[in-house]
């Protein structure tokens, strides 16, 4: 087995066993393919653990047939309360140690926050140097103990991918090489210009959100402000679980006729509905999602739709500062009309212009990240 590769003893060897360590289905880790699609199957052994919380079966026919996968099935509603979810992470915890002890494995890709915690003991003492901690979702890092063990699985990483720059605050300075992935779906540059050919306009503005519904609270405030208000539509995309059903019913009792909810959707489906967007709804607010990058947000600089964030998050700060979008409060009682101003004084040219100008740092980035995975999965590096 290879040592600590990081103190440039790393052996060379014919192939390396790897583990990669998911978190949910593989339709809803897109992010999976960053790593796995880097992974030459000819020279390496690959097997990936995933959660099907749904129960429902999954097609897998788009990875190398040499690639094993592991079911973990356990149905769980995204949307339950932690409480509730702890039997189920320990019972993915089991699953994971049981791989892990067994599976002779040299090398482990560790595919979001919490299986890291979950299993973080048996990774600091047995795969220090020789695992990649890639870092998404903030969640209870004010809780010392979880704040700490985010800070240990980075300094112990052989690589620390983000895939927010704001996530850096909770890792350390120095010690470890931090570098962002980006949630981006490089199939989704293949479709950029669908939306210029297929544009479907209307005398509406609408607004559309895609992905885990979830923020009640936040999404009636916008239901409150824009349902029942003629100049707008309201979509979401998005499996209906128990907050898309509270909102759907909310909406329907309140009147909002123009509010819709239009159920789980597959990745392509977006270029879709991308084609009859206006805006992106963009806008989130709790502790856990203020300093993430959404998928949603490649999605406006690559299809050039304008976004609507939340001030005080960083996807708000950064639409702010590049000219992707606006950050409102659907506290204000003008969002609505300040809305409707932005968006008819949106320049098209030098907004499609900020577009590309971000992608273009964002996919120098993602490549940078790209070329690095490449060359240690080919064993260039160390040498």
């Amino acid at each position: 087995m290879p040592q600590d590769c990081r103190t440039g003893r790393c052996l060379e060897v014919d192939n390396m066993r790897i583990l990669v360590l998911g978190f949910s289905k593989m339709k809803y880790m897109p992010y999976a393919s960053f790593y796995i699609d880097r992974i030459d199957c000819n020279i390496n052994e690959v097997e990936v653990l995933y959660w099907n919380r749904d129960r429902k079966e999954e097609n897998l026919n788009r990875y190398d047939s040499r690639i094993r996968f592991h079911e973990f099935s356990d149905y769980m509603q995204d949307s339950a309360p932690y409480a509730r979810k702890l039997f189920h992470f320990y019972r993915y915890r089991s699953q994971a140690l049981k791989l892990l002890k067994n599976g002779g494995f040299d090398f482990v890709i560790v595919l979001h926050t919490l299986p890291g915690i979950l299993v973080s003991d048996y990774l600091l003492k047995n795969f220090a140097g020789r695992y990649i901690f890639d870092y998404r979702d903030s969640s209870f890092e004010h809780i010392s103990f979880f704040g700490k063990r985010v800070m240990q699985l980075s300094l112990a990483s052989k690589l620390t991918f983000v895939s927010s720059d704001a996530f850096r605050r909770f890792l350390p300075a120095s010690g470890v090489p931090v570098i962002t992935s980006h949630n981006i779906l490089e199939d989704s540059l293949n479709h950029r210009d669908d939306r210029i050919h297929a544009f479907k306009a209307s005398p509406k503005i609408r607004i559309a959100f895609w992905g885990f519904i979830r923020h009640a609270d936040h999404n009636k405030k916008i239901i409150d402000r824009l349902g029942k208000d003629s100049r707008f539509e309201l979509h979401y995309y998005g499996r209906k679980q128990a907050v898309a059903k509270q909102l759907e019913t909310y909406a329907k009792t309140n009147g909002a006729d123009n509010v819709f909810f239009h159920g789980e959707y597959n990745p392509e489906d977006r270029y879709r509905f991308a084609c009859c967007t206006d805006i992106i709804h963009n806008s989130y607010w709790d502790n856990n999602t203020r300093f993430a990058m959404g998928n949603k947000y490649y999605d406006g600089v690559i299809f050039r739709i304008p976004q609507l964030t939340m001030p005080g998050t960083y996807m708000g700060e950064r639409c702010t500062a590049k000219g992707t979008g606006i950050a409102l409060d659907p506290a204000s009682t003008d969002y609505a009309d300040s809305i409707w101003q932005w968006f008819g004084n949106i320049d098209r040219a030098q907004f499609e212009n900020c577009c590309d100008t971000d992608l273009d740092a964002i996919l120098k980035e993602y490549n940078s990240g790209k070329e690095l995975l490449n060359n240690f999965f080919n064993r260039i590096i160390n040498k």
